[in-house]
């Protein structure tokens, strides 16, 4: 069993159809408040509504989705290292990207692989080093900033 399903992540985090872009959560680590690492995948179908404008005779997954994709698996991480002080009211909110690079397109019937590992946090800012992978292939990273918020 994956350590999330959909229905997990869904109670997380408030995306939704088509907005929710990982499927799900392989791995969660957590080492106390130093060390926190997650592994989970986004499908990519072609039935994805994006590929209808992006590009119609050579779909493409838009680098701002795989970007997106990181930060949500990266706010999945940062509301399980709160632990018992996350509560039903507590978010994150993606606040930045640094160091962004794409190394090759993202297709129809690739599977993206999911890696965000916890770099720090200062009064609720958090920030995390990320990687999405196809085929075991970095084909996008990226640190990325989230802010702790009650909603």
């Amino acid at each position: 069993m994956p350590a999330l399903d959909v229905q997990g992540i869904k109670k997380l985090l408030p995306h939704r159809y088509p907005f929710l872009m990982v499927d799900r959560v392989n791995t969660i680590e957590i080492n106390g408040d130093s060390e926190g690492r997650i592994v989970g995948i986004k499908n990519v179908t072609i039935n994805e509504e994006y590929f209808n404008g992006h590009f119609p005779q050579h779909p493409i997954m838009p680098g701002v989705l795989i970007v997106e994709s990181m930060a949500q698996i990266a706010g999945i991480l940062g509301l399980h290292m709160l632990g018992e002080k996350r509560t039903d009211k507590t978010s994150y909110y993606f606040a930045g990207a640094d160091k962004v690079r794409f190394k090759r397109p993202v297709v129809p019937g690739d599977q993206l692989i999911l890696e965000a590992e916890y770099e720090n946090n200062k009064r609720g800012i958090w920030k995390f080093s990320c990687r999405a992978l196809v085929d075991g292939q970095v084909v996008c990273c990226a640190d990325i900033t989230c802010a702790e918020k009650d909603i």
